[in-house]
């Protein structure tokens, strides 16, 4: 039997189109065939996609949408109606859905404000819950701009982007380190996601997308009221946390700055509105910094006064981002990791409770496994630190069940040495740490 012939993309004679899907694997194939990705990747004729909002409303894609939001599940928004009762329903739903935007008649409901901790602070951060429908709407909105903008989008942006992660922008900033870039603008946008200006996002949107219905059924997003308890009131700017579409608008704003710093000659990494720019002397930090400044300045945008800041990473004090401590040429949990890492075991591990040890240590490895994944890169004393202090929360508990007060301590090394926990199945930190030391096959 001969072998099958490869497909060409009509109009690129030179695409294959089992090759270009493979590049593209991640997009919504009801909404992007391979003549468009080819478009992508070629640049499209006038530089502006039109007629877009039909591949929005269209039935495959509201199903596939409806698909993603059911499975991240999530809370419901203000009409009280849960992923699960949409599901019930979901045929006749996405059929009203298709209707409303086929016609135009389509309108978003208010978007439900909660107010959620900040990780390792007593602070809250706001987010923005819209409806079950309306997140149904923002992904199929999603499925057709974000391969038209992932095009553009620049190579040391890593948050929310498909097929990057955090792993992948702190193996670039470890690797930079090595390479001598120890001077860093340690950057904060101070409220970044609710302070973005509607027009200037719609201006950057509108850079690409020429379909003024897609534009008129973002903006209705971004001019969603926000309901919190019983006060409801219209955002003057910001994209609301936890809308399916504010990822990627985050991104479409800063993407001018990215450019802007890479075409400059600067080391930039950014995930989301979290970035750092790594130099190699003070100087180039300093005129780093500025830029920055003439951006946020251009834009619209704040950096925050008390966390934006220079530093000599070869020196005490260091730096954090996306969880790790960076400073002198090691890298550990920053203090709110361990802190939350401790608030979550401490709950785990609590005096009073009364299941087997069996049973909570075996809650505890759940933490721990994923809490390693993440951390494994730490320097070691990392992991003896956490594993002695949960080795004495776990004592402290079997101290409690003999009628003693007090934390573990002493004696109770001998009694319940480090051996016996994990004879239990603990899993240990150190252990897991050397394990992969050993290896030299672990990446982030």
């Amino acid at each position: 039997m001969e072998p099958k012939s490869a497909t060409q993309v009509p109009g690129y004679p030179d695409i294959q189109a089992e090759d270009i899907r493979t590049r593209w694997a991640w997009v919504e194939p009801s909404v992007w065939s391979e003549r468009m990705l080819a478009a992508l990747e070629r640049g499209l004729k006038g530089g502006k996609w039109f007629s877009l909002i039909d591949k929005v409303y269209h039935p495959s894609n509201l199903k596939s949408a409806f698909a993603k939001v059911k499975a991240n599940n999530g809370a419901a928004g203000v009409d009280r109606q849960s992923v699960e009762q949409f599901d019930t329903d979901a045929e006749n739903q996405l059929d009203r859905l298709q209707h409303q935007l086929q016609t135009t008649v389509y309108l978003p409901h208010q978007v439900r404000r909660m107010w959620i901790p900040k990780p390792g602070s007593k602070e809250k951060r706001p987010l923005g819950i819209p409806a079950v429908r309306d997140r149904v709407v923002q992904t199929a909105l999603r499925n057709v701009l974000e391969p038209i903008f992932e095009a553009k989008f620049a190579e040391h942006s890593y948050g929310f982007r498909p097929g990057r992660g955090c792993k992948d922008a702190l193996r670039r900033v470890d690797w930079l380190l090595k390479c001598g870039y120890t001077w860093v603008v340690d950057a904060d946008l101070k409220g970044y996601f609710d302070s973005i200006p509607h027009d200037k996002l719609m201006d950057e949107v509108g850079k690409e997308v020429a379909d003024g219905r897609v534009l008129q059924l973002l903006e209705q997003y971004l001019k969603a009221n926000i309901m919190d308890g019983l006060k409801e009131w219209p955002p003057e700017k910001g994209t609301p946390q936890g809308a399916v579409i504010s990822p990627l608008l985050s991104n479409i704003y800063l993407n001018p700055l990215d450019h802007s710093m890479a075409e400059a000659g600067y080391q930039m990494i950014r995930y989301a509105d979290d970035f750092v720019i790594l130099c190699r002397t003070k100087e180039e930090a300093e005129r780093a910094l500025a830029k920055v400044q003439e951006y946020t300045e251009a834009y619209g945008l704040d950096l925050h006064p008390d966390k934006t800041h220079l530093v000599d990473a070869t020196q005490k004090g260091g730096f954090d981002f996306l969880g790790y401590h960076f400073e002198r040429g090691y890298k550990w949990p920053r203090k709110k990791s361990i802190q939350k890492l401790r608030d979550t075991i401490r709950a785990k591990t609590k005096r009073t409770n009364g299941r087997s040890m069996e049973c909570t240590i075996e809650d505890v490895n759940r933490t721990l496994r994923g809490w390693f994944g993440y951390f494994k890169h730490s320097h070691k004393t990392t992991f003896q630190d956490v594993d002695g202090w949960i080795r004495m929360r776990l004592r402290s508990i079997l101290r409690k069940r003999q009628k003693k007060r007090g934390r573990g301590r002493g004696s109770d090394h001998q009694k319940w040495p480090n051996a016996y926990f994990t004879e239990l199945g603990y899993y240990s930190l150190v252990a897991a740490h050397t394990s992969a030391y050993q290896s030299r096959r672990e990446t982030y």
